[in-house]
């Protein structure tokens, strides 16, 4: 099951996709969202192009899936992808989606996230870093950024006398009556 475009903070759009950043740009996106550009610019752009680039063996099935995955603006689970990479090639079965899923995660193309219903749900590993709310009710994934948050993750960090090198954040939620 679907659960439609994740949304993102509009405070942290486009800190990966902006083109020619300048040292400048630290003091305004932060150091870390910098450094996460500098690391795409060496790292292929799409899930297709990194698994080509790690020396996986790509077959049509594998190519198939790849591009489902890149083409996904969600956090599908293996039957969702399987259902959306079966419609492309009807030939792949639910079996090679498992399998070729755990190879991506295993070479660090995919993340894999649980969001505590049951389901392994999947994601870019190069995107964006970002964190995530999951609306209990309907099981939308709502992707954000915070920069008050980040901020204060570094200064506990800190405080407890470490050097934050990254963090998961997942907050759960039931929406508001209104």
């Amino acid at each position: 099951m679907g659960y439609g475009a994740p949304k993102v903070n509009p405070a942290c759009a486009g800190n990966i996709t902006a083109g020619g950043l300048t040292g400048f740009l630290c003091a305004a996106i932060g150091l870390k969202q910098v450094q996460h550009l500098q690391r795409s610019r060496i790292m292929p752009e799409t899930i297709l192009m990194r698994c080509t680039a790690s020396g996986l063996r790509m077959t049509d099935q594998r190519r198939t899936i790849a591009t489902t995955l890149q083409d996904s603006d969600d956090h599908p689970d293996v039957e969702e992808l399987y259902a959306r990479a079966s419609a492309r090639d009807p030939k792949i079965s639910i079996a090679t989606v498992y399998r070729t899923v755990k190879l991506f995660e295993e070479a660090g193309i995919l993340d894999k996230h649980e969001f505590g219903d049951g389901r392994a749900r999947y994601e870019d590993a190069e995107r964006e870093h970002h964190d995530h709310l999951i609306d209990m009710n309907s099981g939308e994934v709502i992707e954000f950024c915070d920069p008050e948050i980040e901020a204060l993750q570094d200064k506990i960090a800190e405080k407890l006398g470490y050097h934050l090198k990254g963090h998961k954040l997942e907050l759960y939620g039931v929406p508001i009556k209104k």
